[in-house]
Formats: C-alpha cells, structure tokens, sequence
C-alpha cells in the first residue's frame, strides 16, 4: 500500500472544501487505499491548527481523531533524523524527516517550500491534485 505523509495544510484544507483534493486525499486514507505515516507532533499539529480555525468541535475532526486513535491505516513514528533543507520555513523540514523514517513514497503538500524541492531520497513531493492523478 502507498504510504504518505500529508502536510498540515492539506489536512486543514481538507476541512474547507468537502469536495476539493485534499478532502479526496483524506478519504482516500478513510477508505483504507493509502497509509498515513504521521507523528504525535504532526497529529498535534493538525488538532491545534483546526481549533485556532474553529474547526474543534466539528463531528468530521471527531470522526479522524477516533481513526488516528484506532490507527487505522496508520504508521506512528517514535523518531526521525535530523535534515535541514528547508531555510525558509525550517518547520516544514519535520515532514521530510517523517517520510524517510517510515519509508513513505510521498509527502502531499500545498507548500511552496517543500514542493520546490520535488523528490529527496526517492519521495517525491507533490500537490493533492498531482497524487489524485497517479
């Protein structure tokens, strides 16, 4: 199964377009066709995130919350290395680090920062609409 990390603005996007490619990109790991790699800090990332929005109490973050505590298609992880490729917006450099920890194949993103750099150690990095594509 295809294993991705998903940046925070395509899983908050996912939120303001039921119909959009990033809400399709969730379902798609909903429906058990792709694996999330993620870690208790991105999980954090994206709950806190969607609460400053006023998304908290929204049934759909309650319905993805009790799948994350399922892990449901889901791989936690504990660790990662350390890479700094990203200077303009070093926060972003956490989502590298995760996909080469868990081995994903890609990092769906909206960011401009980590989509210019396209591929590092065979993860390709690409748009929610260039993976609906694939």
């Amino acid at each position: 199964m295809i294993r991705v990390v998903i940046d925070t603005n395509i899983f908050v996007s996912s939120f303001f377009n039921p119909k959009g490619n990033p809400k399709r990109v969730i379902d798609l790991w909903k429906n058990r066709k792709i694996t999330l790699c993620v870690t208790e800090e991105i999980l954090e990332e994206y709950v806190e995130v969607l609460a400053r929005l006023g998304f908290s109490n929204e049934p759909e973050l309650e319905e993805l919350l009790r799948l994350f505590k399922k892990k449901n298609n889901i791989i936690y992880i504990a660790s990662t290395p350390k890479f700094h490729l990203i200077k303009d917006d070093p926060g972003d450099n956490k989502f590298i680090e995760y996909a080469v920890t868990a081995q994903a194949q890609y990092i769906i993103s909206g960011d401009k920062h980590l989509l210019n750099l396209e591929m590092f150690r065979n993860i390709r990095i690409i748009s929610s609409l260039d993976f609906l594509n694939i």
